[in-house]
């Protein structure tokens, strides 16, 4: 059985975890899976958005600690390698990436939320980094979680171990908007379509730009990258179609539609 399911509507693709026995741990099965089909829907360059959504009881688990016990170290490097390539992934390919969360993240699935570029959570969704119960701190989740939520409130979950609700997820960064879980699936096509309806170079112009303009410490010199990046887009035809189309009041026509 497939761990990962993955469907197409419009500009939108949605992949589903779906390991439920397993409360969608994160295993080097469903990591390598998970990253051949991102990487297959970024080579193919069909739709825009990509929402990452789950089956079963929890969104995710995190990493699948049968893998880890007992194992030695190159194995459990292995697995923690191929995590990282992962995400990796989704910070670089073009489409934007949504996690839809229905309930409990946690570890590596708190993670997995982080690391997405936008964030949509049910109402009874929580998330936890609970490394200090198993003894083994949350190191790799830590980085995409710190990097989303301010920084007591990411030493508070990561410390402590306890839940946070979604709403505080909210609060604090982790996730973008909180809907009553009934109405997770029409919010989040919303949420999704807001972003498929502009060009995917567009998109993946920019959010490359953004990423890597974060990463520069200095305002000014951030700024010049900016500068110099948006000066060479404005001369792609998807920026002189949009530029064209709303000076003459109509709707633009992307190149890659």
């Amino acid at each position: 059985m497939s761990l990962i399911l993955y469907e197409e509507n419009g500009k939108i693709g949605t992949v589903t975890l779906n390991n439920d026995k397993e409360r969608n741990a994160l295993s080097l099965k469903l990591i390598r899976e998970l990253d051949g089909l991102l990487k297959r829907i970024a080579e193919e360059r069909k739709v825009n958005v990509i929402i990452i959504q789950a089956l079963g009881k929890v969104f995710s688990s995190g990493h699948n600690l049968r893998e880890i016990d007992g194992a030695p170290e190159e194995e459990v490097q292995q697995i923690f390698n191929e995590c990282q390539v992962l995400m990796k992934t989704i910070r670089e390919i073009p489409q934007v990436v949504i996690a839809k969360v229905h309930d409990i993240a946690t570890a590596a699935g708190a993670q997995l939320v982080a690391a997405a570029d936008l964030a949509i959570a049910s109402e009874q969704a929580k998330f936890a980094t609970p490394g200090p119960f198993i003894g083994l701190f949350c190191h790799t989740p830590a980085v995409f979680v710190s990097r989303n939520l301010d920084r007591k409130k990411a030493a508070e979950l990561l410390f402590t171990g306890d839940f946070i609700s979604a709403e505080e997820a909210k609060i604090h960064g982790l996730i973008n908007r909180v809907v009553p879980h009934e109405k997770l699936d029409e919010e989040t096509l919303k949420f999704a379509n807001s972003v498929a309806r502009h060009s995917l170079y567009v998109l993946e112009a920019g959010k490359k730009q953004l990423y890597r303009q974060l990463e520069i410490n200095n305002d000014f010199e951030a700024l010049s990258y900016s500068t110099e990046i948006m000066v060479k887009n404005s001369q792609k035809p998807d920026a002189v179609e949009g530029i064209r189309a709303f000076l003459e009041k109509r709707q633009p026509v992307w190149s890659d539609r």
